[in-house]
């Protein structure tokens, strides 16, 4: 068990070592359904500020959509190159009804009386309502975390990934149709097989030194 636990941590570092923001994919590979659903879960199980989950994923399988997205990425080949291209939004804003969703699901899931759970409402109503935070920020934010858990799952199942912010997030609302609706586009994640034309694979990795950028106090 002990060198089956060693094995385990190295897979996690050749894993990072082994990832890259892949700027060609082999468009002739695709993830297959098992490690797809996978993938998802890594999103859906991703820890949230509250765990209110502030966020959608948007899966774009539609070729003719990604086509017309790809003129706002900076015309990057990745978004019609990958098997599978995800699209983050986060809320705009949050009220009480999205707050009193959360306290419902919370008490049917974990089988308690609502009212075990007022204090914690009344906690997230001040934080996010009453203070007027930013909503949006702050949801981007919890996005981001499950945009790193996603791409450190991918990397654990030598899949390849490339998070990409260079697009136009009002023309991606526009195309994807929601605009109008409580989320807005933050980035998005190209996800697939690299091509052995993208010489980036090769390139070391470049990271400061170990103990400039984890320092002890």
């Amino acid at each position: 068990m002990k060198e089956n636990t060693q094995q385990f941590k190295q897979k996690i570092i050749d894993a990072m070592n082994w990832r890259y923001a892949t700027k060609i994919f082999d468009f002739n590979k695709k993830i297959n359904r098992e490690d797809w659903e996978t993938l998802e879960k890594s999103m859906i199980m991703s820890p949230s500020s509250f765990g209110l989950q502030p966020y959608q994923f948007l899966l774009v399988e539609n070729t003719e959509t990604k086509k017309l997205l790809t003129p706002h990425s900076w015309n990057q080949p990745q978004i019609e190159q990958c098997s599978h291209l995800i699209v983050f939004t986060a809320l705009k804003n949050i009220d009480e009804e999205y707050i009193d969703n959360f306290i419902k699901l919370t008490a049917k899931t974990r089988s308690i009386p609502e009212s075990n759970l007022t204090e914690y409402k009344k906690m997230m109503i001040d934080n996010l309502i009453s203070s007027h935070k930013d909503i949006f920020d702050w949801a981007t934010k919890q996005a981001y975390i499950a945009l790193g858990n996603l791409m450190t799952t991918a990397s654990l199942l030598d899949i390849d990934s490339c998070p990409i912010e260079g697009i136009n997030p009002e023309k991606y609302d526009e195309i994807l149709g929601i605009r109008n609706s409580k989320y807005a586009t933050i980035c998005t994640c190209a996800l697939g097989f690299r091509s052995a034309e993208d010489k980036y694979q090769n390139l070391k990795k470049v990271r400061f030194e170990h103990d400039f950028l984890l320092k002890k106090i």
